[in-house]
């Protein structure tokens, strides 16, 4: 749950920031640092820029620690209403969480419905780009929701240790699952979102030509305009897309790659065979549609650009 900067040269730890304290919805913070040096606020910064699994874009001081941007990436994020972001409050740089869809809050056994971001969090392991040509960063997102009741557990060595039932759906109102989305982090504002029928659960890959490339469930790989988010060309491959887009050059000539191969934490009830809705933590149920756009594989798939 927590970002910290290590002194290499002695090994000690130089600050420390905590994005879920008491996390009670599984957002662990394992989602990439990205660093930059752009001008916040009127001034030359270090920064260091981290979407979080529980739906906060933030954005520290490398430097320093010192909390620049906290803001929701997904307007359905509703587990906490914001981060204080008042610096003479005794709750500076905390969630201010709204108990209604806190687990536990009310104990064992009470199911609390409509959680936004689901377990999964608004982004996963898939990292997210930045591009200096634009200044923003390009972050594949799940826009997915939870019901989630906790139980008591007892612990048995090599069997699942979850201790709540969870089952996963789009916001209330909304059928997609997924944005693919460009974002100010200097403002904590999205400047663009494209909406994806399933979470985006593939990499980013932004160019310096100006365009942006992820890959999706389904199997397409897209290629965006980096300033508007104006989709220029898609290509089907044989499966789901949870792997990073890649880039390089070989004797002159520019190539782009993905490899294609349905799973992860989204597609694990296609590749895995499961049919509990709630295996996975409820990931089974939420994406069960998945299996009428694509099928399980393992392809890369290499393209050529012109020129």
């Amino acid at each position: 749950m927590t970002i910290f900067a290590r002194d290499p040269d002695t090994g000690m730890a130089k600050w420390a920031y905590q994005m879920t304290p008491h996390d009670q919805w599984d957002y662990d913070g394992i989602n990439e640092m990205i660093l930059t040096d752009q001008n916040i606020g009127g001034k030359q910064r270090k920064m260091l820029v981290h979407f979080d699994r529980n739906g906060f874009g933030y954005t520290l001081d490398r430097e320093t620690g010192e909390l620049l941007v906290a803001e929701k990436y997904d307007p359905a994020v509703n587990w906490a209403t914001k981060i204080d972001m008042e610096k003479n409050s005794k709750m500076y740089g905390r969630p201010l969480v709204d108990e209604k869809y806190a687990p536990g809050s009310k104990g064992e056994n009470v199911n609390y419905t409509g959680i936004c971001p689901a377990a999964l969090g608004t982004k996963d392991q898939q990292p997210a780009s930045y591009s200096p040509e634009t200044g923003l960063f390009y972050v594949p997102t799940n826009h997915v929701c939870m019901d989630y009741e906790p139980f008591r557990v007892s612990y048995t060595a090599g069997q699942p240790y979850v201790g709540a039932t969870l089952s996963m759906y789009p916001p209330k109102g909304e059928s997609h699952m997924g944005n693919f989305i460009a974002w100010d982090a200097t403002k904590g504002k999205i400047v663009w979102s494209n909406p994806e029928p399933f979470s985006v659960w593939s990499g980013a890959l932004s160019t310096a030509g100006g365009v942006v490339f992820y890959g999706t469930l389904e199997g397409y790989l897209k290629a965006v305009d980096a300033k508007t988010g104006k989709e220029l060309y898609k290509f089907k491959t044989p499966s789901g897309i949870i792997g990073n887009v890649t880039a390089y050059e070989h004797k002159g000539k520019q190539y782009v790659a993905v490899l294609s191969g349905v799973g992860g934490w989204a597609g694990i009830g296609l590749a895995a065979g499961l049919t509990d809705p709630h295996a996975g933590l409820g990931a089974v149920g939420g994406y069960a549609a998945l299996s009428n756009y694509t099928s399980l594989g393992g392809t890369l798939t290499v393209f050529a650009l012109p020129g």
